[in-house]
């Protein structure tokens, strides 16, 4: 089988990364950030406990519009909507202005080609703010621009632009100091604003469980704002290794990994993003494998793990109390905030209870493996009170 051999591309930070001598590796056909001199334990940490900085310009974003706005806003926003609600399970129709919601681009069997994020940005009728994940964005994006354009609407890439994740409990100190009406947003909540650096997309979200932002700058509006942001001394550079830490101890799963094009939604634990007006009119790819799977259990479904001994990492054999095969480990690695191996996987329903010993094989070496509640370290959302 002929490797790929294509060359690996650059964010517009590539070249900062690199002068702060960042450990610098492949992922998702770029050249990434794994970490910095301070290692991913400490990143984790730091992250945890003031404000970590992250490059996620590699993740696909993009504008999803009509073809022709009818200067009816609600009109608009139906429409653009009806455009994209085929191929995910959530309900974009009911989304109010600034608002975020998490969804899954589904296929015909009820699995899970991919998670998004879909938004609607304020004073922009008739427009989607959609957020992919890196290594599915030019399939997602594919799939997305024939669906809309077969119904008169297109789809526009951010190509090349710059997104930025500031994440921590300290996130919106640093960005408010910046960026003043930030501290408004609440969880899942988006907006423009003007900057000293220009017109920035930002919303507030994350892939880590904790508070913070995602910003989309364009390219030459981002190195000035990485130095802006690194400026302030309760922010440090973090890199991938330390953002997959924190998401796998805040029960996140990684597309590729915990979820895929053979796990529904209700394996996975997303049930959640299957909007109720959805789940009732069964209008989303696979729909009937998933109620199916609602009304009548799943076979298997994806359970947190606390591990004793070394990490169990992706592939690793779970073994039911009998010592059975019941399932492999699909996201694992030591906790820098719990001091101790963790690991997610999908598991049969009847070992999925909490404090339900089983085990997983280590270097051919049999470890206890405990399900547990996910997350394993609470999230810290800001969220808004209930009007």
């Amino acid at each position: 089988m002929a490797q790929d051999v294509s060359p690996l591309k650059s964010t517009p930070l590539t070249a900062a990364h690199r002068a702060l001598g960042a450990a610098m590796g492949p992922f998702a056909g770029y050249d990434m950030p794994i970490h910095y001199a301070d290692g991913v334990l400490k990143e984790a940490l730091w992250t945890r406990q003031s404000c970590g900085l992250f490059d996620v310009s590699h993740m696909g974003t993009a504008l999803v519009m009509v073809g022709k706005a009818s200067g009816d806003d609600q009109a608009d926003h139906r429409a653009v909507s009806a455009m994209i609600e085929p191929l995910i399970c959530g309900d974009i129709a009911a989304l109010k202005p600034g608002k975020l919601r998490y969804s899954l681009l589904l296929n015909d069997g009820g699995g899970i080609d991919d998670d998004l994020i879909v938004g609607r940005v304020p004073n922009s009728p008739g427009v989607l703010y959609v957020v992919v994940n890196a290594g599915n964005k030019d399939a997602d994006f594919a799939r997305i621009g024939e669906a809309v354009a077969a119904k008169g609407g297109q789809i526009q890439p951010f190509q090349d632009w710059a997104l930025l994740a500031l994440q921590g409990p300290k996130a919106v100190q640093v960005l408010s100091g910046i960026v003043p009406g930030v501290e408004h947003l609440g969880f899942m909540e988006t907006g423009r604003f003007t900057t000293d650096e220009g017109i920035l997309i930002i919303s507030r979200c994350g892939y880590t469980g904790e508070d913070g932002f995602e910003i989309l700058a364009w390219p030459t509006l981002a190195k000035p704002l990485w130095d802006r942001l690194l400026a302030n001394d309760l922010v440090k550079p973090i890199g991938l290794g330390a953002r997959d830490a924190l998401r796998l101890e805040a029960g996140l799963p990684l597309h590729g990994h915990d979820i895929d094009g053979d796990i529904s939604p209700v394996e996975a634990d997303l049930a959640f993003a299957l909007s109720p007006r959805r789940r009732k009119a069964g209008d989303f790819p696979g729909a009937a494998v998933i109620l199916n799977q609602l009304d009548q259990g799943p076979p298997r479904i994806r359970v947190g793990l606390r591990v004793d001994g070394a990490p169990a990492r992706e592939g690793a054999v779970i073994l039911g109390p009998d010592g059975s095969n019941i399932g492999v480990v699909s996201s694992g690695a030591y906790s820098p905030t719990l001091r101790r191996p963790i690991a997610m996987g999908l598991v049969p329903p009847h070992f999925a209870e909490p404090e339900t010993q089983l085990g997983v094989i280590v270097r051919e070496r049999v470890q206890t493996a405990l399900v547990t509640t996910l997350p394993f370290v609470p999230h810290t959302y800001v969220r808004k009170p209930i009007a």
